[in-house]
């Protein structure tokens, strides 16, 4: 499997599964914990019963507290670099976008206009530090996981593209495998994707050994013990 690449059996099974399967897979393929390629604290999803999204990521830097002091021309054409980076690439992919202000983020990048384009390019979602609006009005297909939502574009203008960006704690850099749903995102390790697909059935066995039990008639604490025994004993 190279670099950019995912086998469809594969890609079917992180579409449907969360964010927080994947996470804990990663450790199972890594046979450690302490995978810590995800992003921390709450973050707003544009629609959280969406599957989750898969995808290479496609990234840039934006800004939009202050008005740009560079030429409208220059501005013009970064952006279009900018969605010409998005056309560009592996697919599936997503839009991974810092703000440059967080903190104190206002200008929602992520709209009607912008999901509605971004799909039409062939990406599958975004993931953003930054601010979303049209919440109601978004793509149809396109979700948005972002830091926060607002009503105002305020200044926000492309700054850079293609270079790694920092979002809600994670490093992204283009072409990193992204997941990404209503609890947040992660990057997978380019070396677990080989042993990926084993490692998320390996630890959803391992969960049904708890599951299983817990969710039958007469489920008592003797029980319990025993189930967390084998459960123990199969899981990193």
């Amino acid at each position: 499997m190279s670099e950019h690449s995912l086998s469809p059996s594969l890609l079917a099974l992180l579409q449907k599964v969360d964010t927080p399967t994947v996470c804990n897979a990663i450790e199972v393929a890594q046979g450690k914990r302490g995978f810590n390629q995800y992003t921390k604290g709450t973050m707003q999803a544009s629609d959280p019963l969406a599957p989750a999204m898969v995808g290479f990521a496609r990234t840039a830097r934006i800004a939009g507290l202050e008005a740009p002091v560079e030429s409208k021309e220059v501005i013009r054409e970064r952006r279009l670099n900018y969605f010409r980076h998005m056309a560009d690439g592996p697919r599936p992919a997503i839009a991974v976008i810092e703000d440059m202000d967080y903190p104190h983020c206002v200008s929602a990048w992520w709209g009607e206009v912008h999901t509605t384009v971004h799909k039409g390019l062939g990406l599958n979602g975004a993931l953003t530090n930054g601010v979303m609006r049209d919440l109601g009005d978004l793509q149809a297909g396109f979700p948005v996981v972002a830091g926060s939502i607002g009503p105002s574009h305020a200044f926000v203008h492309v700054r850079e593209i293609g270079i790694p960006v920092q979002v809600m704690g994670i490093t992204v850099a283009t072409g990193d495998l992204v997941h990404a749903d209503r609890h947040g995102a992660l990057v997978i390790p380019t070396e677990v994707i080989a042993e990926l697909e084993a490692a998320i059935l390996k630890m959803q066995g391992s969960e049904h050994l708890i599951l299983g039990p817990a969710r039958e008639p007469g489920f008592n604490i003797e029980k319990l013990e025993k189930a967390w025994r084998e459960f123990e004993a199969s899981r990193t």
